[in-house]
């Protein structure tokens, strides 16, 4: 049977994949397995959403779940996911529960588990909450049963320590900021605000069912229009739940996750805050991204895609700041998740600080072509072990020497082998990723 827990929580279509009877079991179990390693005190666990329409059906699921099992509860409301795993160690909480599906499509919904503290669960924990699915349990009656309180002050308290972490003021700095009809539809506005930017805000009218609809991070069109036509010093554009951002510079040019990773470790590495000089990213980031580390002798520390696995990396290093090229940022020092908001204010505090636009900032990374191939397998175990497929990168690799790369992924979900290549041209990059796809696609 596959595992419950994915990456990123449990995920999946609301009321049909992800039911109010699993939403309220696993909450259950989680309260249980807490209790069960802590039996000192009644467990305490927050819970947040974002604005889709499930998530009222499903918050009330986890609540019902939470305190059934004789855990209290405190009810944030909407909020940013970056926001309630804040919250957890904020509010002495020994759990939070952010119920969004990110940046997927309205219909989907998902479950994440933040541990106290506000890191994610160990895998071992996730593992012991899924079991416990299935196990015999005995409820709490009378007293025993937990209590549900609303904290009217929670995006208030986010807001301060956002503006807390931001070390320079905005002033004069003017910025289109995309909320994708998601969790920061009022805190992003405010807190930019707050911080001395002018600010207009776009797709920041959730109704619950607008979220993420041709909006956002991944639709970022829309902001790069909006940037042009305010005349704006950039744009910012949010994912669902707040946790991921781009930007867009004044010309209406995309700056990615990457780039956003590159100015801020100049500026953390200018005023000795990167830790240990190092970087952490994915093996999905830019070959750009390296040559430019590389040039400010900055270490560049790699890790498998996903965000747990940058988290983790600098939690067991002590590493400053780390990342992915699709906008999450984490900087440990502020925050124990990806969090779109602090990410754009440092990035704008950056620019204040400088007085230099965003363009100019994000120059110090020339991002490389890059060709992603989708490549249907018969067994993603053969194309690993293939001598030809092994013989064909080296000959690519080869071709283009330190001024490309080849990445071959197999898929965690599908019968696919993804092969990204990067070069100076597009056309090298397309070139190479076509032959090296009809040599996957062969071996298997």
């Amino acid at each position: 049977m596959a595992r419950l827990f994915g990456t990123d929580g449990v995920r999946g279509l609301a009321n049909e994949e992800l039911t109010p009877e699993l939403a309220l079991s696993l909450a259950a179990s989680a309260a249980r397995v807490l209790a069960a390693h802590d039996r000192s005190h009644r467990p305490v666990a927050v819970v947040g959403r974002d604005p889709r329409a499930s998530g009222e059906m499903l918050e009330a699921a986890v609540v019902a779940g939470l305190t059934s099992a004789g855990a209290d509860v405190l009810r944030l409301g909407v909020l940013p996911t970056p926001a309630v795993a804040y919250l957890v160690g904020a509010l002495e909480a020994d759990l939070g529960v952010m119920i969004s599906a990110s940046h997927n499509p309205m219909p989907d919904n998902g479950i994440k588990l933040f541990a106290a503290g506000g890191h994610k669960l160990p895998d071992g924990i996730e593992d012991e909450i899924e079991a416990g699915l299935a196990a015999p349990v005995t409820r709490p009656t009378g007293i025993g049963v937990g209590r549900v309180k609303d904290v009217a002050d929670a995006g208030d308290r986010y807001i301060q320590h956002l503006l807390s972490a931001t070390p320079h003021p905005l002033a004069g700095l003017r910025v289109v900021v995309d909320c994708a009809n998601g969790a920061s539809s009022f805190a992003a506005p405010e807190v930019y605000r707050k911080a001395g930017a002018e600010v207009i805000a776009i797709h920041a009218d959730p109704d619950g069912v607008n979220i993420n609809e041709h909006c956002g991070s991944n639709h970022p069109d829309a902001l790069r229009a909006a940037v042009v036509e305010h005349s704006a010093d950039l744009g910012i554009a949010h994912d669902g739940d707040a946790d991921r951002c781009v930007a867009v510079d004044a010309s209406g040019e995309l700056i990615d996750g990457d780039q956003i990773m590159a100015v801020l470790a100049l500026a953390l590495a200018e005023t000795g805050e990167l830790t240990k000089n190092t970087l952490v990213a994915t093996v999905m980031s830019n070959l750009g991204l390296h040559l430019a580390m590389r040039a400010h002798d900055i270490n560049l520390v790699t890790t498998a895609v996903g965000d747990r696995y940058v988290l983790e990396e600098l939690r067991a290093s002590g590493f400053a700041l780390g990342g992915e090229q699709s906008g999450h940022v984490v900087l440990p020092a502020y925050a124990t998740t990806g969090d779109g908001l602090l990410t754009a204010l440092r990035v704008m505090s950056r620019m204040a600080s400088t007085g230099k636009s965003l363009a100019d900032l994000a120059a110090v990374m020339n991002r490389l072509p890059q060709v992603l191939v989708n490549v249907p397998v018969a067994d993603k175990a053969a194309v690993a072990v293939s001598a030809a497929v092994r013989d064909a990168v080296g000959a690519v690799e080869a071709e283009l020497g330190e001024e490309g790369r080849v990445l071959l992924r197999p898929s965690g979900t599908e019968q696919l082998v993804r092969v990204m290549v990067e070069a100076p041209a597009h056309d090298t990059a397309q070139a190479a990723a076509d032959r090296l796809a009809g040599v996957v696609s062969s071996a298997s």
